[in-house]
């Protein structure tokens, strides 16, 4: 695993903390999602799908560093959006850190290289690098060609300023085992320090529905995927090995969504960072108030095919607390890649989607239109 022993140590004694104090409920990494704007338009992406009044919108630095302390969870992860957009981030990055907590900056990398001298290589900070495989996979996913060329010389320069370099790869049903693992192997020649791996969430506005994976199509997908490459072991992934045999199919998880809450320009997000079914004023009242039997696989129809890391990799880091020796078992001899499946959830008695999206856009911009108003001429305050 690509996890550093400080990070794995501060994690897992946090949980440990947790655990003893009987809490039920806790978060593990916050997705702290500054504004929605982005430099792209990936065909798979549901989060830009708004007005301009909208995307105009940014956290604060004020607002962002107060729902870091607000959560308390020991990971950070910057999304958007593409963050670097956001004027302030250096600023954010820099408190995070000084907090003791481990930021992950999720980008394209499309501005990281003008970027990059605002920031500083720390234990605590991680660059964590959109690509979706090779040049020709990953230029068609986010529907725009260079843009791989340029995020591998962005890692490139990150790495001889001394920083850690992660990315974030994203699969959907067009993936090609053979080529995502030749994609995995040349990572190494890049220097890059882990790799955050998932399938694809069917996001509701995503402009192409047609190449998100269902369940058992993923973990087909990942175990012909791991079966190239030592059962996983030959690459260094940034992820638990129970969330890695999950995915191939060896685990049956429900998912833990306040694992990863999200923070966002409209609120802390219900019920998790993927989907948007409403919104609370504090972390508090998301944690308390929100039904949380009423989503997840089995119990939500837009839940379905969902075995994102947002929602599973908490169950898989709880489940490697309660049977560690199972988690070293797989890190030790990979993800099991032949025979029987474990049991999948079944979808009978699911509820039916709600479409809410258009109920909350037009909520907010109620909001901004009246700030805007009470401003008057001088503009809108707080941004």
């Amino acid at each position: 695993m690509a996890i550093p022993f400080l990070q794995k140590a501060m994690v897992g004694a946090y949980v440990l903390r947790k655990h003893l104090a009987g809490e039920k409920r806790y978060p593990l990494a916050l997705m702290l999602e500054p504004l929605f704007r982005c430099n792209l338009a990936c065909a798979g992406c549901g989060k830009i799908d708004y007005p301009d009044e909208i995307l105009d919108q940014r956290l604060s630095l004020d607002a962002c560093l107060g729902a870091v302390d607000e959560c308390g969870a020991p990971v950070v992860s910057i999304a958007g959006g593409e963050p670097l957009l956001h004027r302030d981030m250096p600023a954010i990055v820099a408190g995070i850190v000084a907090r003791r907590k481990f930021v992950y900056l999720c980008t394209n990398a499309l501005l990281m290289e003008k970027k990059l001298d605002q920031y500083r290589p720390s234990r605590f900070f991680v660059w964590s690098v959109h690509l979706d495989g090779d040049e020709t996979m990953h230029d068609r996913s986010v529907c725009q060609p260079g843009v791989y060329r340029r995020a591998a010389a962005a890692i490139r320069r990150a790495k001889e300023a001394g920083f850690r370099v992660n990315i974030n790869c994203t699969l959907f049903n067009d993936a090609v085992p053979e080529r995502v693992a030749a994609f995995f192997d040349t990572l190494r020649g890049m220097g890059v320090d882990g790799i955050t791996v998932s399938p694809g969430y069917a996001y509701e506005r995503a402009p192409e529905q047609q190449h998100f994976l269902a369940r058992e199509a993923t973990r087909k997908l990942f175990r012909d995927i791991f079966a190239r490459g030592e059962g996983g072991r030959r690459w260094a992934f940034s992820q638990s090995s129970l969330f890695l045999d999950f995915l191939a199919g060896n685990q049956t998880y429900r998912c833990t969504p306040w694992g990863n809450p999200a923070r966002t320009v409209f609120g802390w997000q219900r019920p998790c960072y993927l989907l948007g079914e409403g919104y609370a004023a504090t972390f508090r009242e998301l944690m308390e108030d929100t039904d949380w039997d009423a989503y997840g696989t089995g119990r939500y129809e837009k839940c379905a095919n969902c075995m994102v890391h947002s929602g599973y990799e908490a169950s898989a880091v709880l489940d490697t607390m309660a049977r560690p020796l199972a988690a070293a078992r797989v890190a030790l001899q990979g993800v099991r890649t032949r025979g029987p499946m474990a049991p999948d959830i079944p979808l009978a008695g699911q509820r039916p989607a709600e479409y809410v999206h258009a109920r909350h856009v037009a909520i907010k911009l109620d909001e901004i239109r009246g700030r805007k108003a009470a401003a008057g001429p001088a503009g809108e305050p707080g941004r």
